[in-house]
């Protein structure tokens, strides 16, 4: 049988061949007992806590998990529509385990599990194929009163609670000042953020125009949000706001945009943070983590700034473990995944975005002129259709030695096989366009 588990969790069509409400039960028990075992063993009530997006599968999926959960024996907080990262916050605060029901980035159709272990920690390699050595087992379930009980609800036909957000905003405007002045328009992607991010951002104090909030979850990442922020952009320019800031459907991360409606590379916004921290004297200021993927750029500006840059697999549960097992305080990918680990235990855009606003404050200085300290060079990325061992092929390194030689300190070369498909991706960095795809065209013949 295939790995259930992907990259972030499991993910598919909502109803399709995986991702079944009985799936998502058996998931819900599995987790449970891999993960709170020895707690049920001796009777305990482990406290659970669940999440979802807007999308209109959540309700049914999230009915699941409840069920799993309860049946052997947890109480369960059903958090109603909430960001990832509330969910991760939520079981650092109080809980055994979490379970956020989104597929984040993906269209409306689709939905994803998301669980979280004690502390707020995404799941391990280890926990997750624990869980899934559980899945066909028979189901076990207790009786009577040891059946797990609802600790906290949202009232029925609504979407949020009563008093939504207010532990995890309150945590979030924490960590910034006064943000008066700052003028924001804010994408909600018709998803998780939806109601919260405007909220919060206003009770920072920044002016706020809202973009794609209504919640629809049948519009969720359509045309809108991180994925696709042509519309903030002109949003911006129109309002002679500030900036701009765009999440995915699940909020754990942002996209910003300048107030001349210029994207800024998630790259862009780690360099801007990075040295908002070195000018603050953090502890730990002195490293950032980042993937195999960062722009060159990113790298030279933190050289430049005597910023060591450590790089990981892509994904940011890799930035996460490598941040972990060295203490590092922040880390993230181009796509706007930051970890900021004084605040929080995963990526959270809400708070990469009050940070970004914050550092705008306190500098004086526009989105634009902080983004520029990261020159990025141009990049090139190629999928090649074949076997993945061809990244390692003898004709294959003998070619990129070359072209890396030629590049100099002026540009990259990275050959990646595909996790999931016969491909092996080329990525290329060069001073220019044109050389970038010129060196990535020569490679990419060399591969295939």
């Amino acid at each position: 049988m295939a790995r259930l588990f992907g990259t972030d969790g499991v993910r598919g069509l909502a109803g399709g061949e995986v991702l079944t409400a009985e799936l998502t039960l058996r998931l819900a028990a599995a987790a449970a007992r891999e993960l709170l075992g020895e707690q049920l063993a001796q009777g305990a009530r482990p406290h659970v806590v669940i999440g979802r997006d807007t999308r209109p599968s959540g309700p049914m999926l999230e009915a699941a998990a409840f069920a799993g959960f309860t049946a052997v024996g947890c109480d369960v907080v059903r958090l109603g529509v909430v960001p990832t990262p509330a969910v991760a916050y939520e079981v650092q605060r109080r809980a055994a385990l979490g379970l956020m029901i989104s597929a984040s980035h993906n269209p409306a159709p689709d939905n994803g599990l998301k669980l979280f272990a004690s502390g707020g920690s995404k799941l391990t390699d280890a926990q997750e194929d624990g869980i899934e050595a559980r899945l066909l087992d028979p189901l076990p379930s207790v009786s009577g009163f040891a059946v797990g009980e609802e600790r906290g609800y949202v009232p029925s036909g609504q979407d949020y609670l009563p008093e939504p957000y207010v532990p995890y905003a309150d945590h979030l405007l924490a960590t910034v000042g006064d943000l008066s002045g700052l003028h924001v328009v804010v994408d909600g992607a018709e998803g998780s953020a939806s109601h919260v991010a405007p909220q919060v951002y206003r009770r920072a104090g920044a002016r706020v125009d809202e973009l794609h909030c209504g919640g629809d979850g049948h519009r969720i990442n359509d045309g809108c949000g991180a994925t696709h922020p042509e519309s903030l952009a002109a949003a911006v320019v129109a309002a002679g706001a500030d900036l701009g800031i765009a999440h995915d459907g699940d909020a754990d991360r942002c996209i910003v945009v300048d107030g001349a409606g210029r994207v800024v590379n998630g790259d862009q916004v780690l360099g801007l943070l990075a040295l908002a921290r070195q000018d603050a004297a953090l502890p730990g200021s002195d490293v950032l983590v980042a993937t195999v993927m960062s722009n060159l750029g990113l790298h030279l500006a933190m050289r430049e700034a005597g910023i060591e840059v450590l790089i990981t697999a892509v994904g940011d549960r890799y930035v996460l473990e490598a941040m972990i097992a060295g203490d590092h305080r922040l880390g993230g990918e181009q796509s706007g995944h930051v970890v900021l680990r004084d605040h929080a235990t995963t990526g959270d855009g809400l708070l990469t975005a009050l940070q970004v606003m914050d550092r705008v404050v306190r500098s004086g200085k526009s989105v634009a002129e902080l983004a520029d300290v990261v020159r990025l060079l141009p990049q090139v990325l190629v999928n090649v259709r074949a076997a993945r061992t061809r990244a390692q092929g003898h004709d294959v390194l003998e070619a990129v030695a070359r072209e890396e030689a030629a590049l100099g300190a002026t540009g990259r070369v990275l050959l990646r096989p595909s996790g999931t498909e016969e491909l092996v991706r080329v990525m290329v960095e060069a001073a220019t366009a044109d050389q970038a795809r010129e060196v990535a065209d020569r490679l990419a013949a060399v591969v295939g």
